[in-house]
């Protein structure tokens, strides 16, 4: 295998979402849970999206699992080297995006590293350095509430050069919009100040294209599946890769009982679960008596196994960020999500042993609990259900066919929960 592209992504769902984006750009794309074992059977792919749980655990370890995957990537062949964050650049000042950042590049002996969340057809964009989600900058978006990585700055230079031991710097709309030569000129211009790092804006998917076309001629670059959109069509239209016929069709059906399962607390998903609530049973955990009484997984299983015949079920932890504060005031951030985490991949576990192959995950921690409590090491890209969102066929698993949705708490529509199932058959 000779690899076009190589992605690490910080999370399971960013993951999904950078291979999707990648399938539809053209790219035979696989995604795989941690760095594939040797054993692992992987079909002839020009990219290859290493998933990791890393976007919020100690930096250190953050550090020592992406320079794994990065190992990995560049033995198979990997000239460029994308390590995909979030599009709302989810970190805290300690990390971990800035640590990551400064020990891949340090491995790729790359001068300055392109950095952009930008994804327009997500609604992220970046103008003079600050990123906006939909209209309204990152700081007053519903993220200033998130329970893991509030963001209370818009502005991206300022956040990165917070976490990074490199100096930050800015390729403004202006630079990019005069084209690849002009971006070219003014990473150069940076590299001779010592700067090591630049916050690139982007508000069209055309930005991405020049974008791309710069970064593709680098070792590394740093960003959300925007830059992989941009990464994509620059290999394809250099014709560094053949552009694959895009399919939806992964294999036979699956098929028997189907569950969906909720643990983000973005308003887009507390929205979803109660537009679930008029096509399927739904069962709203108690936070609270996960963390202290220990059986509500137990309970929600007893729940669940007399309905799935009769059709999906979801099973929510999903609070509104209010009770998420009150809860994390009372026992801790850390512990508050770890329990819930765990009880989430507990009632997954559960599930798949009473029957399930088709399952619906809702939240990037959540998601990545779940996956690696089911010992999945790799997915096929499938059909897409949203933006960012696309079925995925599992491979390896020992429980043996399976389908999985893997979704990032603020993307899709209202209805996205069957919108998933309706594709996942």
């Amino acid at each position: 295998m000779t690899l076009a592209l190589g992605c690490i992504a910080d999370d399971y769902t960013g993951a999904s979402d950078l291979a999707n984006t990648l399938t539809r750009a053209g790219l035979r794309t696989v995604q795989t849970i941690g760095v594939p074992a040797d054993d692992l059977a992987l079909p002839e792919v020009d990219a290859v999206v290493v998933s990791l749980k890393s976007r919020s655990i100690e930096a250190g370890l953050a550090v020592s699992r992406s320079r794994a995957a990065e190992t990995w990537l560049r033995g198979r062949g990997a000239g460029h080297v994308l390590f995909k964050i979030c599009s709302t650049f989810d970190s805290t000042d300690a990390g971990n995006i800035g640590p990551v950042m400064d020990a891949l590049r340090a491995d790729s002996g790359e001068a300055v590293v392109l950095v952009t969340p930008a994804f327009p057809e997500t609604g992220r964009t970046v103008y003079q350095g600050n990123l906006f989600v939909g209209a309204v900058p990152l700081n007053e978006s519903p993220l200033k509430d998130h329970p893991l990585n509030p963001m209370h700055d818009s502005n991206l230079v300022r956040v990165l050069a917070r976490q990074s031991r490199a100096q930050t710097g800015l390729v403004d709309l202006a630079t990019v919009a005069r084209g690849a030569d002009a971006v070219r000129a003014r990473l150069a211009e940076l590299a001779g100040k010592g700067i090591g790092a630049a916050i690139i804006d982007a508000v069209f998917d055309r930005d991405l294209e020049t974008i791309g076309l710069v970064a593709a001629r680098q070792s590394l670059s740093v960003g959300a599946s925007g830059m992989g959109l941009g990464l994509a069509r620059a290999l394809v239209s250099t014709g560094k890769v053949r552009p694959a016929a895009a399919s939806s069709e992964q294999g036979a059906a699956v098929g028997g009982p189907a569950a969906c399962l909720a643990g983000s607390c973005s308003q887009a998903t507390l929205q979803q679960i109660a537009r679930a609530e008029s096509v399927m049973p739904v069962l709203r955990l108690d936070p609270v008596r996960i963390l202290t009484e220990r059986d509500e997984a137990e309970r929600a299983l007893a729940w669940a196994r007399p309905r799935l015949a009769d059709g999906p079920v979801l099973i929510a932890s999903s609070s509104t960020p209010d009770q998420v504060a009150a809860l994390q005031a009372r026992h801790g951030r850390d512990a508050a999500g770890h329990a819930i985490e765990q009880a989430m991949a507990d009632i997954a576990e559960s599930l798949v042993k009473a029957g399930v192959r088709r399952l619906v995950v809702a939240g990037g921690e959540t998601s990545g609990a779940v996956v690696d409590r089911l010992g999945i090491p790799g997915f096929l890209v499938g059909a897409e259900i949203a933006a960012g969102v696309p079925v995925l066929r599992a491979v390896g698993a020992k429980t043996g066919d399976m389908l999985l949705a893997l979704k990032s708490g603020n993307f899709g529509g209202p209805a996205f929960f069957a919108d998933a199932l309706g594709l996942m058959r």
